[in-house]
């Protein structure tokens, strides 16, 4: 494909662009040439060319893979660009996850705000955030840890006092 534009020229980014950069001029580019929006074969033709050039750069993965072969090509002017395929999806194909990085464990959480705390830190400062986080999907795998870390953090109800009647 020698007429093959440049993906960075056609999301309209500078290479060295953030990935957010890139997704924010990819969702703007498909706004306005979504065929939902523009139904002229010129929109379609050019809503194809975002995806394409998107497609090849959305991961940190795809970007570095196409960001190489673009180095290639600019030093040798006239070999031919070939890009490499997706990763496969299905679940045999997929490495079996390794558990924590070295020096965390499965009581540090890896995502959100709070990533990097553990447990016990978080049911000091935001046990309200724990208990959203045991009833979330993403908190299923710290669950039994948050529920023991609330039992343990949450103080013994006062006793009630007692009233005495007044005659």
């Amino acid at each position: 494909m020698a007429d093959e534009r440049d993906a960075y020229r056609v999301l309209q980014v500078d290479p060295e662009a953030h990935e957010l950069v890139i997704r924010a001029a990819y969702r703007a580019l498909a706004t306005i040439y979504h065929p939902d929006r523009d139904p002229s074969a010129l929109a379609t033709r050019r809503m194809a060319e975002i995806n394409d050039a998107y497609s090849k750069v959305r991961t940190t993965d795809r970007r570095e893979g196409y960001d190489r072969l673009r180095k290639l090509k600019a030093a040798d002017g006239d070999a031919p660009v070939v890009y490499a395929t997706a990763a496969p999806t299905s679940q045999a194909a997929r490495p079996a996850p390794q558990g924590p990085p070295p020096g965390a464990s499965f009581e540090t959480i890896d995502f959100g705000r709070y990533a990097g705390w553990t447990i016990k830190q978080l049911a000091r400062h935001d046990p309200d955030y724990l208990k959203w986080l045991a009833r979330h999907s993403s908190g299923i795998r710290y669950r039994r840890l948050i529920e023991a870390e609330l039992r343990t953090a949450a103080p013994a109800p006062a006793p009630a006092p007692e009233r005495r009647r007044r005659r």
